[in-house]
């Protein structure tokens, strides 16, 4: 049987093969790594079981994490009418499903955000803004995290003396900062800005930015709006989270999930694991230790998160399925803004 996949196409679809291994391989040794750091009698306490009251702020968690769902749908819906697309919402809770299920599910296809470029693109028939406006919701989490960090280590001082867990959250938060405002100057520079049509993720992701964020330089109040929404979202994960952690017995300040689950959320999504396992939970140790919370439940909390997000993430199956039924996802000649994984 001869293959009608193109050389670069194979070499692509190999490269992934060996990026999903890799991955694979990270996860498994860093758990592999913190399981074997904790005490045999608390790794056998892990799990006790849920009584009523665990499973209600398991729902709880869930919940929340549904609704930031829909929350990142609005967030995406803002930045579309500011590049002057009005999708309805429930359009975009859809796509948003169907890519939070390719995401989780299916590491060897198209990322979640391509697909949400290629169907929305399709509907619109402007490949460029659609995707323009993933790039531009999904940078708005790196403004939001870190300024949340930031604020809770400010509320309370305390929290930046536990050594090595706070210097690491408050370092992410500022480099984090920092990479986005040089991001966002080589994008908007009206010179580098039309020299980016082109391809290659960064090409494209930059020459994305630079389209959007000539609509909100005209439109300020737009920026407000994004900005608010992005925070009631991530406040809604942060939220979830210590939803969870009430279940597996964790009772640390608010002000403590507020600095230190935004770094969480920021090292989870780095591309060198499988949907953040392994440095999730590495994180959790790392920030929850010194608050006197035991290696065990912080190893728990983040398997919980990853199961919670995973069992959300089914939500999306329908929705996924009738579009690569209907061949929404079929690989057609796009504007080069439709080439690449805008997660960052």
């Amino acid at each position: 049987m001869i293959s009608s996949n193109t050389p670069d196409e194979q070499t692509r679809t190999s490269r992934a093969g060996w990026m999903l291994l890799l991955r694979t391989l990270v996860s498994v040794g860093m758990l592999g790594f913190l399981l074997q750091g904790v005490p045999r009698d608390e790794l056998k306490t892990m799990w006790s079981g849920w009584d009523t009251r665990d499973l209600e702020w398991l729902g709880g968690a869930a919940g929340l994490t549904t609704l930031a769902i829909g929350l990142a749908a609005l967030r995406w819906r803002r930045v579309l009418e500011t590049l002057s697309h009005r999708p309805s919402l429930y359009r975009l809770v859809i796509l948003n499903l169907a890519g939070h299920f390719v995401s989780n599910f299916l590491p060897t296809t198209v990322g979640g955000d391509v697909l949400r470029v290629r169907r929305l693109g399709r509907r619109l028939g402007d490949f460029p803004r659609c995707f323009a406006s993933v790039v531009i919701e999904r940078l708005t989490g790196w403004v939001v995290l870190p300024i949340l960090s930031l604020s809770a280590f400010v509320i309370n001082p305390g929290l930046g003396r536990l050594g090595a867990g706070s210097r690491t959250a408050i370092g992410m938060a500022i480099v984090t900062l920092v990479v986005l405002l040089l991001i966002l100057s080589v994008a908007e520079h009206p010179r580098i800005g039309r020299r980016l049509e082109g391809t290659g993720n960064i090409r494209v992701t930059l020459s994305g930015l630079h389209l959007g964020l000539g609509e909100f330089r005209r439109q300020p109040r737009a920026v407000v709006n994004l900005v608010t929404v992005g925070v009631f979202y991530q406040l809604s994960l942060i939220a979830a989270t210590a939803m969870a952690a009430e279940a597996v017995g964790i009772d640390v300040s608010p002000t403590a999930w507020l600095a230190f689950a935004p770094a969480v959320l920021i090292a989870q999504v780095l591309p060198l694991s499988i949907g953040g396992l392994g440095l999730r939970e590495g994180a959790l140790v790392l920030f929850l230790g010194p608050l006197g919370v035991s290696d065990a439940d912080a190893i728990l909390l983040g398997l919980i998160l990853y199961a919670i997000n995973l069992a959300v993430s089914l939500l999306g199956a329908p929705s996924f399925a009738y579009g690569w039924i209907r061949g929404y996802d079929k690989v057609v000649e796009t504007p080069q803004s439709d080439r690449g994984d805008t997660n960052p």
